[in-house]
């Protein structure tokens, strides 16, 4: 396992600008965030130039990429294909090997997402990638069960294992072990059972990191911890010292 920086926690700033601060935090392995309504790489610019965008993550000083986090805002599924085609491309050529997309919402027929992320998961094998869903609130992975559920029915489908949506909220539970299997990327920040602490400063939440990379070392994961905390909407502390002390810590559990 190691630990890498998501360009999200700087998500304000360029792609150049948010990779200059991660190598400033001394990270040396990052998470890509990919998000059309973001001020950084999008998909739409992806599709329109492959080479282009892997230059682009090339320019952060002694960064290397280790996983992509992708939103796609295509009206029509073939433009939303054509464009996550691309990014399968780019992380090809990249040497990306994990690609995160969000799971729909509950208001999706379970059947229908899981006929979408099956089209996924062979688009991204077909370039040698593992495809995950994130564990997120409101969706089909809002509880460890269903997480579990959609990647039995999903064969090769991963989970991002993002363990604050297990902690705050409405189906916010103590344990999700069960998920562990199904695991191949996580993202992490600090996070309470409060109202409005859904990101805290770290060491003020009740993310118990040392006992998730236990458990996923029991079963054999061997990828990134992404320090996954997010600047939009601006929190009420410094992101930056807060980055580098979810760094630290969590190079000291290692």
């Amino acid at each position: 396992m190691f630990v890498a920086c998501s360009t999200r926690c700087f998500g304000q700033l360029s792609l150049e600008e948010a990779l200059q601060s991660a190598a400033e935090l001394r990270f040396s392995k990052f998470e890509a965030a990919i998000h059309e309504s973001g001020k950084q790489l999008k998909p739409s610019e992806v599709a329109a130039d492959v080479h282009e965008a892997a230059e682009r993550l090339r320019s952060g000083p002694g960064l290397v990429p280790v996983a992509f986090q992708v939103q796609i805002e295509a009206p029509e599924e073939s433009e939303y294909h054509r464009q996550f085609k691309a990014i399968c491309r780019l992380a090809r050529v990249s040497a990306v090997p994990v690609i995160t997309v969000s799971p729909s919402s509950l208001e999706v027929p379970l059947d229908q997402e899981v006929k979408r992320l099956s089209k996924l998961v062979r688009l991204g094998e077909a370039d040698g990638l593992t495809v995950c869903v994130s564990t997120l609130s409101g969706t089909h992975t809002q509880t460890p069960e269903q997480a579990v559920e959609l990647c039995q029915k999903v064969p090769g489908l991963g989970l991002t294992l993002d363990p604050s949506h297990y902690t705050a909220g409405p189906h916010a539970t103590k344990n999700f072990d069960s998920v562990y299997p199904y695991v191949k990327h996580v993202a992490l920040r600090d996070t309470g059972r409060g109202p409005n602490q859904f990101q805290v400063r770290v060491g003020q939440g009740e993310v118990e990191y040392g006992k998730i990379i236990q458990q996923l070392g029991r079963h054999g994961y061997k990828h990134s911890l992404s320090v996954d905390m997010t600047d939009q909407p601006p929190p009420p502390f410094p992101i930056a010292p807060e980055v580098r002390k979810l760094k630290y810590l969590l190079e000291s559990l290692l």
